[in-house]
């Protein structure tokens, strides 16, 4: 462990206490000097006066440097007297105060030993004065909101993984369990079992890999940075999902004219397919699906707007948290559940936004602005 020097209160003790050792020690040599210069300028005698003191004839030179001496020594004794109180009560109030003063910074200190992923809940709270100190405190307390904001979310995050993760291996292992447990099980419920054994490790595919890639947008800058048209991304990213918007019957509008993006093209392509994956399917059948792109002189726009059920305003934002679909559970949908959240990710790595209203006749108009590039 570092060795450190002394505390900030012993410091400030002692810087206090040396100025004012050092102003006392000042006025002290001045006063002496001062004592010196009054009976240098005294009224001078012709040279060989004397003076009569106590009966004794003294001359007056002699008496003066006596005086003058005298004086000095004097001064000199009470001010040394004086000098060491000044130090000792400069020293003891300084200590006193400075502990006083200190006592939040103690108080800070002592929270953040104190502090763990279960304690999060406790704040300073600091009364008085609003000073330098207090805003400390105040910043403190702020930043303990946004820590503990993250470990409840990170531990929402960690067991909504948890159960979606073992979903489908829950799935793998009775349909294992149970065909296995079948001595009369034949070829027909062999495949049966293969069957649902793979669409359930297809599911837990499909999840790692957008955790993986969630991972890899959630506050971590971009490898590539290229000008990429938005349009063409828009037009690639729907023939995977063209077959299943026919399937459903879903009346599709696109407005897409050339725009510009400056970013990754592999993630903006993934930006637009969850997009329109999520307008697909969490519409209903012979919905609709409309899909705008447009530029501006600092952003390109990408807006996909579909039919579906009805979300209340207030919950809109939610459906940006993980595993959250539509308005209901999360096991109530298919898919991961992370479809809008890689989007915000995706779109914040990029330096961009993402916004979404709902519809008042029912589903959702997701917004993002990417920063467009220099033309």
């Amino acid at each position: 462990m570092r060795r450190r020097g002394p505390g900030l209160r012993l410091r400030i003790t002692l810087l206090t206490t040396a100025l004012v050792a050092v102003v006392s020690a000042v006025l002290l040599f001045l006063g002496w000097t001062l004592v010196g210069r009054v009976f240098d300028s005294s009224p001078s005698f012709p040279a060989g006066s004397q003076v009569t003191v106590d009966g004794v004839n003294v001359d007056v030179t002699v008496l003066t440097d006596a005086l003058t001496d005298a004086a000095r020594h004097d001064l000199l004794q009470a001010g040394l007297i004086a000098f060491a109180c000044m130090v000792v009560a400069a020293a003891v109030l300084a200590w006193t105060f400075t502990g006083r003063v200190l006592k939040p910074l103690h108080d800070v200190t002592g929270a953040a030993r104190r502090l763990s992923a279960e304690s999060l809940g406790s704040r300073l709270r600091l009364e008085g004065p609003r000073d330098e100190v207090a805003e400390l405190a105040d910043t403190f307390d702020a930043m303990l909101d946004r820590l503990e904001a993250a470990f409840d979310s990170q531990r929402r995050f960690v067991a909504n993984a948890s159960h979606e993760l073992r979903t489908p291996l829950s799935v793998v292992r009775t349909e294992l369990d149970v065909t296995l447990s079948d001595p009369d099980a034949d070829v027909e419920e062999l495949r049966r079992m293969a069957g649902v054994v793979r669409a359930a490790g297809e599911r837990a595919e499909q999840l790692v890999s957008a955790l993986l890639l969630l991972a890899r947008t959630d506050g971590i800058g971009l490898a590539v940075r290229e000008p990429v048209d938005l349009s063409a991304v828009v037009e690639s990213a729907w023939k995977a999902v063209h077959a299943e918007a026919e399937a459903r019957d879903l009346r599709t509008v696109f407005r897409c004219a050339p725009a510009l993006a400056v970013g990754d093209p592999a993630l903006l392509e993934r930006i637009a397919g969850n997009l329109l994956e999520n307008a697909v399917r969490h519409n209903h059948v012979g919905g609709w699906i409309e899909t705008v792109v447009e530029t501006g002189p600092q952003w390109s726009v990408l807006r996909v707007s579909s039919s579906g059920q009805l979300i209340a305003p207030d919950r809109v934002e939610e459906l940006f948290e993980p595993f959250r679909r539509g308005v209901k559970d999360r096991t109530s949908q298919s898919g991961t559940g992370l479809g809008l959240s890689i989007v915000r990710a995706a779109v914040a790595a990029h330096g961009g936004f993402a916004q979404a209203v709902a519809v008042p006749t029912g589903g959702l108009s997701v917004t993002v602005h990417l920063p467009a590039a220099p033309r």
